[in-house]
């Protein structure tokens, strides 16, 4: 299109040289001719952009990340002239259309339509604008283009999806952090101690009985009933641009959202927080409650004044994880209050299983994991079942 426009001049200028030396009817023509072009693409690309209108629309504005959803776009010409070289940009950064039909660039006869049914898919969790984002319009000569915003684009509520993981790597012999000790208490009521659990709190330990048996015993606690499983999140906001903080964040809730899909789906009740001046809370008892669960999560905002350290020390100075087994925990970053917080779990016989979520080197701090605390690191684009 620049060499269109260059060679465009030489030809006025070249005119111009003609009609000096020359003269005559002919020259004139031409030279008239040449500057009329730039006028008549002008005038086309104005009424072009006044009389082309486009509608779009989602099937539902309530979208799932990964799911696609039936969109629809129309390009109308309500003139009476034809229109040519019309041709569409979407957003692309956060959403996917599939192959709409037709060539790149279209043309619309007089009073003229074309309708695309086609399905959209959002990549993140999130509200942002999808579909079409501007109309690029080209003249007959290809000299001059004009793009336009389209008004009233389309924004989606993206909701995150959930990801069904088959076991957590993360943790060896899981299922003997799962058995409540109210049911050993059920099968055998009259025990004092019963068989030591990896994740049991040292205090519990009955020394005198473990040298007698020749292998570690605990107390057993008439009348509790614990499973042992609590699950925080980061909801610190890291990134002023929607570009830097979107994947992070949905990558996050998927990884919250794939632990409690998989405690809920074996009937494991797990406790839930995330936030810091109101915390979060939520009580999951089996898969009949993660509806609910999973509305709670897809309604946390992500906020750049929250403080990861302030939550743990807030769950922590209130006794809401006292009588955790093993405690999971996503976010985005470590800092080295986290890591001092550790020794506080680690004091209080709890085990830690923090997942970051990011696409840094994150090997110093996995040199930092032990059997009772471990550091996995979660690229954003990962897929997470086999990973966590």
């Amino acid at each position: 299109m620049k060499m269109r426009r260059w060679i465009l001049l030489d030809l006025w200028v070249l005119s111009l040289a003609v009609i000096s030396c020359y003269g005559g009817t002919v020259s004139y023509g031409i030279f008239w001719g040449i500057t009329l072009i730039p006028v008549v693409s002008g005038v086309y690309l104005l009424s072009a952009y006044w009389n082309l209108k486009i509608m779009q629309q989602l099937e539902s504005k309530n979208m799932v990340c990964g799911q696609a959803m039936p969109y629809l776009f129309v390009l109308q010409n309500e003139s009476f002239c034809l229109f040519a070289g019309i041709s569409v940009n979407m957003f692309s950064s956060f959403s996917t259309v599939e192959e709409l039909p037709g060539d790149k660039e279209y043309e619309l006869l007089p009073k003229d339509k074309k309708t695309f049914e086609t399905r959209l898919t959002c990549k993140y969790r999130g509200e942002y604008e999808v579909g079409v984002k501007e109309i690029v319009l080209t003249d007959f000569f290809r000299l001059f283009c004009i793009r336009y915003r389209v008004p009233h684009a389309v924004k989606a509520r993206v909701l995150p999806k959930v990801t069904s993981v088959a076991k957590l790597n993360s943790v060896e012999n899981f299922s003997m952090f799962l058995r409540k000790e109210s049911v050993l208490e059920r099968t055998e009521p009259d025990i004092v101690v019963r068989d030591y659990i990896a994740g049991d709190a040292p205090k519990q330990i009955h020394w005198k009985a473990s040298a007698k048996e020749g292998k570690l015993k605990v107390r057993n606690r008439t009348g509790e009933e614990k499973t042992g499983i609590s699950l925080f999140w980061d909801t610190r906001r890291f990134g002023t641009e929607q570009r830097e903080y979107l994947p992070v964040e949905d990558k996050m809730l998927e990884t919250v959202l794939a632990l409690g899909n998989f405690f809920a789906g074996k009937n494991i009740p797990f406790w839930a927080y995330c936030g810091q001046s109101g915390v979060l809370a939520k009580h999951v008892e089996s898969i009949g409650d993660f509806d609910g669960f999973y509305q709670r999560v897809s309604e946390v905002i992500f906020d750049r004044d929250e403080n990861l350290g302030v939550l743990l020390s807030l769950l922590l100075g209130q006794g809401q994880l006292a009588e955790s087994r093993i405690v999971f925990g996503v976010m985005h970053q470590i800092d080295e209050t986290v890591m001092r917080m550790t020794e506080e779990f680690d004091r209080a016989g709890i085990m830690t299983v923090f997942y970051v979520v990011t696409d840094e080197n994150m090997e110093d701090y996995a040199r930092q994991s032990t059997q009772r605390h471990k550091i996995i690191a979660v690229p954003v684009s990962a897929e997470l079942d086999g990973l966590l």
